[in-house]
């Protein structure tokens, strides 16, 4: 067992990555929540096919295979805390030859975004409910996915929660190991601490540098193929301004330029 602050690290494939926490915090907090009758009935008909547990991968029940979930190889984008789906369905019917996993542990959300896959019949979407730091700790490979989004994560505003908050070093050091070499890790927020937060965060992850759109303050212009949702909307509204992340992953860091850490 690693305890708290410890800097062990274990071996994955030609990089490093932080060693799993057994103390990790985490930066959800799991209700049950009731399903409307429309989304009980997407559940019980579309989950089998477009729906998968983290746990069930974690712990070896199943495979993770994402080409025989998608029937094909093709880009892969990880999105963590998908929401209530519309920006997410909407980016993969925009992006037809990409293949999208979405990650989210509230219920609501996954089932009416399974409505969404079901009205827009998206087959380049996959769901996956559970912990999105265990998914890629004991699931996706080192250098395999071509981008990894996380838009509008929970901010825990209070001062003695930000410990909650998902974008820490240790959490960007293992999503890094895990994009390829010139994949993209997104990120968006309407809290200004947060994205201070998280941008120093990345600054500091040596896999990672800043993508060239991003000006001098290390923020992007909001890309335009990215859906406004309704949360975005009502941020807007309220007056919090959204700022968007992007940083690449090295090429240094690809595994045939880097040698072997036993």
């Amino acid at each position: 067992m690693t305890s708290r602050g410890s800097k062990e690290t274990m071996t994955v494939g030609a990089e490093t990555a932080p060693a799993p926490r057994t103390d990790r915090i985490p930066s959800f907090v799991h209700q049950r929540n009731r399903l409307t009758e429309g989304q009980q009935s997407a559940w019980d008909r579309l989950w089998h096919r477009h729906g998968r547990d983290v746990a069930d991968l974690v712990e070896g029940r199943e495979p993770y295979d994402p080409p025989a979930w998608f029937g094909r190889t093709a880009p892969l984008v990880l999105e963590i805390g998908s929401g209530m789906g519309e920006s997410t369905a909407a980016l993969a019917a925009a992006a037809p030859d990409v293949d999208h996993m979405a990650v989210e542990v509230f219920e609501p959300g996954l089932a009416q975004l399974l409505l969404r896959v079901e009205s827009s019949d998206l087959t380049n979407l996959l769901l996956l409910r559970g912990d999105a730091v265990a998914l890629l700790d004991a699931c996706i490979p080192v250098d395999s996915l071509d981008g990894i989004r996380i838009f509008f994560p929970d901010p825990w505003p209070k001062r003695r929660h930000r410990k909650r908050r998902l974008v820490q070093p240790g959490f960007v050091g293992l999503a890094a190991s895990r994009l390829r070499p010139g994949a993209i890790l997104h990120m968006a927020t309407d809290w200004a601490d947060y994205a201070v937060q998280m941008r120093d965060v990345a600054d500091a992850e040596r896999r990672l540098q800043r993508a060239p759109e991003a000006g001098p303050n290390g923020f992007v212009p909001r890309p335009d193929w990215r859906p406004v949702s309704k949360f975005e909307q009502r941020a807007i509204t309220e007056g919090r301004e959204v700022s968007d992340l992007m940083y690449e992953k090295h090429h240094r860091w690809a595994k045939a330029d880097i040698p072997r850490v036993t």
